[in-house]
């Protein structure tokens, strides 16, 4: 239904922004993990994604119309800057020359990304709530 549209690119938005913020705060909780699971350090990851389109038929003219119908995720990737190398021999993930192999996370990037995120996930909120208004003010004209 045409009406609904509006709450569904929100609700695809909430989804979306949710992840990016899971992915930052995963980001800044390995900030400092110089050995996972798999004996290397952590490599920051990205959320990616794309705009959803649906096609529809406009069944006088036949003519094909994209509609947006909000946002999907298409994965979470790792970055692919370099790590960063910190002289600290005492530390004991220190290679032979006293270099540490650290992750490639900024905190003030995942900070300011996470801010960013954070006013996202407010808005589309925002936007949420006031198409659930305007819905229940058109059904209490109809009264």
């Amino acid at each position: 239904m045409e009406a609904f549209r509006g709450m569904r690119i929100s609700a695809s938005g909430l989804s979306a922004e949710r992840l990016r913020l899971d992915t930052i705060t995963s980001n800044i909780v390995n900030a400092n993990t110089t050995r996972g699971v798999d004996g290397k350090p952590y490599v920051r990851k990205i959320a990616t994604f794309e705009e959803n389109l649906q096609k529809e038929i406009d069944k006088s003219s036949g003519k094909v119309e994209l509609k947006p119908m909000g946002i999907k995720a298409v994965g979470v990737e790792d970055d692919k800057s370099p790590l960063k190398k910190v002289y600290d021999p005492s530390h004991p993930d220190a290679d032979e020359k006293g270099y540490v192999t650290m992750p490639n996370v900024n905190i003030l990037n995942e900070t300011v990304d996470l801010i960013a995120a954070s006013r996202a996930y407010e808005g589309n909120i925002t936007a949420l709530n006031t198409q659930k208004n305007m819905i229940s003010k058109t059904l209490e004209i109809g009264r």
